[in-house]
């Protein structure tokens, strides 16, 4: 059989196993035009189940989302979930975003896990992924599904999964889910009971949660009783953050709260941004010109499922977007000044700035740095605190991603939200402003800035261009970077057993600058690119804003001098 044949077999194979007959169509009509590249693309093996779960544009095929794919990740969930949990048959908690295939994903999530003999709990309608993840906490769930794509494109949506800790899965958890996935049948052969929220084993829950989660939320966020005079511009990038946010800020006291009206809704569409992530050019244009408009004190806004926070400050007649670093140092510094812990610990990836080491040891607390993604940061404070060697204040990812307390064990971009408007409300109050805090922390601490270089190499070719790259620096390793000397290489893809698991064997080269900071390498998880990120510090001087166009000048310099020794 020829390549041709094989793979039109292989179609019709996954077809006649889809339980859709809308996918079954799309996917026939490609097979019927003999559109080969297209059906390659389609069925080029089945959608990886990652780092978190499943994410992928809502197409037909293996390597989409659709039906058939929910229904078999959830086989193996299930499967997983009853070999590992024992004679504990439940809860798994099962929540949702508003994106336009999410409904049904989510009756097919449930009707897999009630036919399977678990017991659910499913949050009625829409939800911020920190309600569902305090949820799974709050329930002792034995495992968590959010069904979500985040902050990415209109056309895509995603399958997140949380473990018995209510934290994101990490090895071994996420390899056996997999397992399970491979051995899983053709997904109109995985028992599914229709109409599942109906079924005696599923609960549903509606408003009872979001207000437990906001009075936690609340006890978490401290310092509340700084005033609500601030006026903040709000925007919920057309996710399912609004509804909370603004009642939890209502509860807090601020009263001069002002959503972006064409953003607010839920709506899957996502029809004013090409791209719902704040961190993307534009995303935060309406709102940075409504706060123009009325004279706004602050801009914050979530991505669609709430899990991330942006900022905008007023800055010289216009607003400035802080960096998901400079976020996360002053959250840190303001939560750690309130803290009633007398052992307190902050946690961040190990991308992020190295300036919040500096804020910690000024604040007498324990710090420590993971793998990317909070799911290492969380399984880390849980490691920790089990063995009574901190306990978890504040963790950050330079990606927009930060967890204030113990409330959720998952970054949470609502309660960021209430505890960086609590913070820029009290530097109002005393007659500043938060580039004020921002400076203040720098003449301290020492300017730090943070740049970034992504370096595209698609297809076979190139993704064997970056693994060769970062082979060759194994044993090359330059001796300056933008004429700052490297001191020092860490090598993560080494030395592993020495430390702990949430610092395991990763592609990420580091190469130390002295005192300058440093610079590391890597591949990316999902995308045909290479990564460089560079983190400097320098002297703020009497005008750190004017030192920092300098200094991200050398650190642009550093990512281009790593790049070019890097063969790129």
């Amino acid at each position: 059989m020829d390549n041709s044949s094989d793979l039109i077999s292989k179609a019709q194979e996954w077809i006649a196993g889809d339980p859709d007959p809308a996918t079954r169509a799309e996917l026939q009509d490609l097979v019927d035009r003999g559109d080969l590249d297209e059906i390659a693309d389609r069925m080029a093996g089945t959608l990886e189940f990652g780092t978190a779960g499943l994410r992928g544009k809502v197409e037909a095929g293996s390597n989409r989302m659709n039906r058939a794919v929910v229904i078999r990740a959830t086989w193996g969930l299930a499967r997983h979930v009853l070999e590992t949990s024992g004679t504990d048959r439940g809860p798994v908690v099962v929540g949702r975003d508003a994106r336009l295939s999410s409904p049904r994903f989510l009756e097919d999530t449930v009707g897999v896990l009630v036919a399977a003999g678990l017991a659910v709990t499913v949050i009625d309608g829409p939800a911020p992924t920190p309600v569902v993840a305090f949820l799974a906490k709050e329930t002792g769930a034995v495992a968590a599904v959010i069904i979500t794509a985040s902050h990415n494109p209109p056309a895509d949506n995603g399958y997140k999964a949380y473990a018995s800790k209510a934290v994101q899965i990490v090895p071994p958890d996420d390899t056996s889910i997999a397992g399970w996935i491979d051995q899983a049948p053709a997904a109109v052969d995985v028992p599914l009971v229709e109409d599942p929220l109906s079924h005696p084993l599923a609960t549903v829950v509606g408003s009872e949660v979001f207000d437990s989660y906001m009075s936690a939320v609340l006890e978490a966020v401290p310092a509340r009783e700084s005033g609500g005079d601030l006026e903040i511009v709000y925007s919920a990038m057309h996710g399912v953050g609004g509804d909370t946010l603004t009642a939890l800020f209502a509860r807090a006291g601020f009263h001069r709260l002002v959503p972006v009206p064409d953003q607010f809704d839920p709506d899957g569409r996502f029809p004013t941004v090409a791209f719902p992530n704040p961190e993307e050019p534009g995303a935060m244009d309406l709102s940075n010109s409504l706060a123009a408009e009325i004279d706004a004190d602050l801009v914050i806004a979530n991505d669609p499922d709430a899990d991330r926070l942006a900022v905008s400050l007023p800055i010289d007649g216009g607003w400035r977007q802080l960096s998901g670093n400079q976020i996360g140092v002053l959250l840190a510094d303001f939560l750690l000044e309130y803290t009633d812990s007398t052992d307190p610990l902050v946690i961040q990836s190990i991308v992020s700035s190295p300036m919040l080491a500096s804020v910690a040891r000024a604040h007498g607390a324990k710090y420590d740095r993971t793998l990317t993604g909070f799911k290492w940061i969380c399984n880390a404070a849980l490691d920790r605190a089990e063995a009574g060697d901190g306990e978890f204040v504040f963790g950050y990812e330079e990606a927009l991603g930060y967890s204030v307390g113990r409330t959720v064990r998952d970054k949470d971009g609502i309660s960021a939200a209430l505890a960086f408007s609590v913070m820029a409300s009290q530097a109002q109050s005393a007659g500043g402003t938060v580039w004020d805090r921002l400076g203040a922390l720098y003449a301290r601490h020492g300017l730090w800035v943070s740049t970034q270089k992504s370096v595209v190499r698609e297809g076979a070719a190139g993704a064997e261009e970056i693994a060769a790259a970062m082979v060759r620096l194994a044993d090359h390793h330059p001796d300056s970077l933008a004429g700052i000397d490297v001191t020092a290489v860490n090598d993560y893809r080494t030395g592993a057993e020495t430390r702990p698991r949430w610092l395991g064997a990763t592609a990420l080269v580091e190469f130390v600058l002295g005192d300058s900071g440093r610079a590391l390498i890597r591949p990316s998880g999902t995308e045909p690119k290479i990564k460089i990120y560079v983190d400097l510090r320098g002297d703020a001087g009497n005008d750190w804003m004017a030192a920092e166009e300098g200094l991200l000048e050398t650190a642009a310099a550093v990512a281009s001098d790593l790049a070019g020794f890097s063969g790129f």
